[in-house]
């Protein structure tokens, strides 16, 4: 797997093409009622006031955008980015990094029991969905060269949660947390590796 760094919009094409075939036929009456709560949560954020931390800094034109942003930019990602919005870890996402940030497309979360997204955003759920999504990312540069790498030596990735991922190298790619390493992507402030499972910790 060649790692590619592109502009959000290449990626976007390349990862509609690649990844969007993957949801063709897969329970879409479904992922309609699943992606109904996160988007109008989602709605609901945008109405609320502009975040005057780092994750309301809008993107500059020619610049390379940060870990949110570029979520934000593709609809594959809008249930992930719902879920950042209702658990309030924004700026944990966006910060300088550097950052590595494993994130589950729409169909990773549609895998998960019915209700489970629904019950997540609620806000007494807050600090859960937070632990959930902490997991997902490893507070150091983790490009695929040096996930290989890490492989190779057996170790496993500290996460932001506090908890540990392991990262295995096989035939067909590179895994992490058991689940297979899709597209990977620079961002400003780390890499983006696109997943098709959510990485819920241990308890």
């Amino acid at each position: 797997m060649k790692t590619i760094k592109i502009s959000a919009i290449v990626f976007a094409t390349m990862l509609f093409a690649s990844c969007g075939g993957n949801e063709g036929g897969h329970e879409e009456h479904k992922a309609e009622e699943a992606h109904a709560t996160t988007e109008q949560h989602a709605t609901e954020t945008k109405e609320a006031p502009k975040s005057h931390g780092q994750a309301g800094v809008a993107a500059v034109e020619g610049e390379e955008p940060n870990a949110l942003q570029l979520a934000k930019s593709l609809d594959d990602f809008s249930t992930l980015v719902a879920a950042i919005e209702a658990a309030g870890v924004q700026d944990a996402v966006v910060n300088a990094g550097p950052l590595t940030i494993f994130a589950p497309l729409n169909s990773a979360f549609d895998k998960l029991p019915e209700g489970t997204v629904e019950e997540l955003v609620k806000p007494e759920n807050k600090e859960k969905l937070a632990f959930i999504l902490t997991n997902h990312v490893a507070p150091a540069n983790y490009p695929e060269k040096q996930l290989k790498k890490e492989a190779k030596k057996g170790r496993d990735l500290y996460m932001a949660s506090g908890k540990y991922l392991k990262v295995e190298k096989k035939d067909d790619g590179i895994y992490v947390g058991g689940t297979k390493i899709l597209k990977s992507v620079k961002v400003s402030n780390g890499w983006i590796h696109v997943i098709d499972d959510v990485l819920v910790p241990a308890e």
